[in-house]
C-alpha cells in the first residue's frame, strides 16, 4: 500500500480542489435547482387559480391564512428602513379594513 501524499497549500496548486479546498460552489444569490422548480410550480397552480383575484378571494375567505402567507413571503429583515415598516404596517392595516368591509352585511 503506498502512503498518500499531500501536495503543500501554495499558489502552484491554487486552482485544485479537495476535501480541505472545496470548490467555488454556487455563486451568490442563485437559488438551487429545486426551490426554483418549486416556485415555478407554485406561482404555475397560482396563475391557473385565477392569479390576483385569487389571493383578493383567499384573503376575505381565509384572512389568518393570507396574513401568514404574506409574512412569508415579505422580507423578514429590513435594516434601517423605517418608511418601508411604516409603509407594510399601512399595507397591512388597508389589508384587514377591505376583509372588513367585504365582510359587512352593507354590499
Amino acid at each position: 500500500m503506498t502512503p498518500k501524499t499531500t501536495v503543500p497549500n501554495n499558489k502552484a496548486n491554487k486552482g485544485t480542489f479537495s476535501k480541505d479546498r472545496p470548490g467555488p460552489g454556487r455563486p451568490a444569490g442563485v437559488p438551487n435547482k429545486a426551490t426554483k422548480a418549486l416556485k415555478d410550480m407554485i406561482l404555475g397552480a397560482l396563475d391557473r387559480a385565477g392569479g390576483e383575484e385569487y389571493l383578493m378571494e383567499q384573503a376575505t375567505k381565509n384572512p389568518g391564512p393570507f396574513l401568514a402567507l404574506i409574512g412569508k413571503v415579505l422580507p423578514t429583515t429590513i435594516a434601517g428602513d423605517l418608511t418601508l415598516n411604516v409603509g407594510l404596517a399601512e399595507a397591512i392595516k388597508t389589508a384587514r379594513e377591505r376583509i372588513a368591509l367585504d365582510k359587512s352585511p352593507h354590499k
